[in-house]
Formats: C-alpha cells, sequence, structure tokens
C-alpha cells in the first residue's frame, strides 16, 4: 500500500497589521483646557493624545487620537515589571509662517526603531508613525509656545504589555504619544548663569556592552538617587564618569562638549566619542555637522568670524584632562547639548572635593556655544533654512 504525503506545512508566521495611518480614528475633546503662561518642562500636558496597541495575533490598532487621559493596564503588564519601555524626545515650533515644524524627525523615528529593537519590541513603520505624530501636532497646535526659548516638547512612548509573569520579551505593546508646552529646561538663581555639575565615577550610568546608546526608561532611573545626592551638595546635574582614567560619558541627560583654545589660534570642540556608552544625541549630532559647515565656509555661525577654524573631535575625554585644560586656562567653554535643553552651559564641574570654575559661570554660554544655540533654534523655527533639517507638519 503507497505511503501517501503530506503537504508540507508552511513555518512562515501569519501576516499582522503593519502601524497604518489611513485608519487614525479621531475623537476630540469636547471641553480645551486652559494653557498656563510659563509651563515648567513635563507638568502640563495638551488636550490630546495619540494611542494604538499591538498584539501578536494581528498586529497593530487602528490608531487613535483622543483626550489626555490615563491608561489602563493589566498589573502584571511586563512594562512595571522588566522595563521594556522606550521613548524619544521631539519638539515643534511656530515658523514665520505660523506652520508647525519638526526638527529632523526622521531621525528621532530611527532611533525610537533602535531603542525599540534592543529590548525586543514590536516594530513599527516609521513613516507612518511620524504622519500620526504631525496630526496630533496640527489637532492641537494652539499649544505650541509663541514665546521665544519656548516650544511643544512631544513624547513618543513605546512600554511592553504582556500580561504574564515570565521573563521573556513582550510580544504585545501600546505606543502612544503625549505633547506637553514647555520652557527653558534649566533655570538658574543668584549671579551663576552656568550648570554646576558633580563628577561622580563611583555610580555610572551605563557601560561597554549595556544600553546606554539607546533612549530606554531603565537607563534613567539608577541616576535618581546619586542626582539626588549632587543636589544636596548645590549640584543640579551629575557628569558620569566611566573607569579608573575617569572617561566622561554624559552630563545628565544632555552630551558633553568642550572648547579648548589651540596655539595655533584655532579651536577645538571635543566630545565624547559614540562608544555604546552614549545616547547619539540628534543636537549633538546637529552642532557637530553645524561646526564642521562653518570650518569648510559652507556657512558661517553667528558671531563667529568666516576665519575661525573648529576643528570638532569625537574621542575619548577625561576628567584628568579637563582639569588640565582648566589649569592651562585653554578650557574656553564646556556646554551640554540636547533636546529638552538645546544648549546649556556648563559653569562648575565638582571634583575630587574642589569646583573646577569655567568661564560660564558668570557669563552663560560663550562664543562658540552661544552660535550653535542661536543657529540651532533659527533652523528650527524656520528663520534660517539648512539641508531641510525642519520640516513642516503639513496634512
Amino acid at each position: 500500500m503507497a505511503i501517501q504525503k503530506t503537504a508540507p506545512t508552511s513555518s512562515t508566521k501569519p501576516q499582522v497589521a503593519p502601524l497604518d495611518a489611513s485608519k487614525l480614528v479621531i475623537n476630540l475633546a469636547t471641553t480645551l483646557k486652559e494653557i498656563p503662561d510659563d509651563p515648567y518642562f513635563g507638568q502640563v500636558k495638551s488636550d490630546h493624545m495619540l494611542v494604538v496597541s499591538y498584539e501578536p495575533e494581528t498586529g497593530w490598532s487602528a490608531p487613535e487620537i483622543k483626550p489626555y487621559g490615563p491608561l489602563s493596564l493589566d498589573p502584571a503588564a511586563s512594562c512595571f515589571h522588566y522595563c521594556p519601555n522606550v521613548f524619544e524626545g521631539m519638539k515643534a515650533y511656530l515658523g514665520p509662517d505660523g506652520e508647525a515644524r519638526l526638527f529632523r524627525p526622521k531621525r528621532n523615528m530611527a532611533r525610537l526603531t533602535r531603542s525599540a529593537e534592543r529590548v525586543a519590541l514590536p516594530p513599527f513603520d516609521e513613516d507612518a508613525l511620524l504622519v500620526l505624530i504631525k496630526r496630533l501636532i496640527n489637532i492641537d497646535a494652539r499649544w505650541i509656545p509663541t514665546k521665544p526659548g519656548h516650544s511643544l516638547y512631544i513624547r513618543p512612548t513605546i512600554i511592553g504589555t504582556r500580561t504574564a509573569l515570565g521573563v521573556a520579551a513582550s510580544d504585545s505593546a501600546l505606543l502612544y504619544v503625549i505633547l506637553t508646552p514647555t520652557g527653558p529646561y534649566f533655570t538658574t538663581t543668584g549671579k551663576a548663569k552656568g550648570v554646576p555639575l558633580l563628577a561622580v565615577g563611583k555610580s555610572v550610568r551605563s557601560w561597554p556592552g549595556g544600553t546606554g546608546a539607546h533612549k530606554l526608561g531603565l537607563n534613567y532611573a539608577p541616576g535618581f538617587l546619586p542626582q539626588r545626592l549632587a543636589a544636596e551638595q548645590g549640584y543640579d546635574q551629575i557628569l558620569w564618569l566611566l573607569g579608573d582614567d575617569q572617561r566622561i560619558t554624559e552630563a545628565g541627560s544632555m552630551n558633553f562638549l568642550i572648547v579648548v583654545q589651540r596655539d595655533d589660534g584655532d579651536l577645538d570642540v571635543i566630545t565624547p566619542p559614540l562608544d555604546g556608552t552614549i545616547l547619539p544625541g540628534l543636537t549633538r549630532l546637529s552642532c557637530l555637522e553645524l561646526l564642521d559647515a562653518h570650518t569648510a565656509q559652507k556657512t558661517v555661525l553667528p558671531g563667529i568670524p568666516a576665519s575661525q577654524k573648529l576643528h570638532t573631535h569625537e574621542r575619548t575625554l577625561t576628567m584628568p584632562e579637563i582639569a588640565g585644560y582648566s589649569e592651562a586656562g585653554t578650557l574656553l567653554e564646556a556646554f551640554g547639548v540636547g533636546t529638552a535643553v538645546a544648549v546649556a552651559p556648563i559653569g562648575r564641574i565638582g571634583y575630587e572635593g574642589r569646583d573646577l570654575v569655567l568661564p560660564s559661570e558668570n557669563t552663560g554660554l560663550g562664543d562658540v556655544g552661544r552660535a550653535l544655540l542661536e543657529r540651532i533654534l533659527d533652523i528650527q523655527t524656520g528663520k534660517v533654512e539648512w539641508e531641510d533639517w525642519s520640516e513642516t507638519c503639513e496634512d
């Protein structure tokens, strides 16, 4: 008797729904909130939020823009126990034409994808998410501040929602986006105009082979206690050091740059390399590209002579090295950069029981930091066109 062969079964996973902006459902709030005159970072949220969920059997649900409000999550959701939580930081600005604008948003989407991959969260369509974010911004455009130095902060977030306590990747997720108007991130008091940092090496923010290069919620909580202890000593942020040679990684949650005077009259702008312990910040990248463009005479940064050469270096930078520059009188500037702060001057650094007082302590940003801040803000608000970095939120 002949043996009948059965058709081979396919091992291909069933197709699930991608994130699809065309399926957007909009439920507008019936009562709108009052917008404060001078909001503090992250405390006041706009009228609406974007929410979309993912399930392994069906994929991404229809996106929904709805009134801002609490989320309903199972107590066993993996986000509460194993921290598969990722997010981005973006800002919206009003251009001269009144159009809402974003600053290099595709790079934010790409970094969010890398962060989600790092903690094994479900993939999403970057272009679709950007379309949805722009739609949300247009709906809540009245929340974009017009005051100089203010903006609408955007927080895209993805959290794992698998409802089982077994230690495993979350195969379900919730993606949401909230908006909050914000002014300057740091406020200085008294005569000081620079942010004070405490150099810390006993506690570390990240380590080789870890997750420091990704924007994960779990990267931030371990820094809260050291930052509280630093605040008790009169410092606003931590300058994170790593290793016996006291390599600098980040300043709080900012990328860190210094400006050093050279013997030939040129300036060196130095920042630690992207070695896996440092978040590849969009503002950091933009600063380096603008500095290089100035030196290549593709543009002239405001307040900087066209003949002034600005040499960028992404290399290991240690705390003893900074102390040496300071003692030699060649350390001209130090500043932190990031989406929330843009460019913030560093005034002093607490190190081994003493303070290294920098020129920015009483003067604020130096020539290079001030030029970068002015040019970046002008690009973000559409006053200056540069390399298509500013993108409108047209429907």
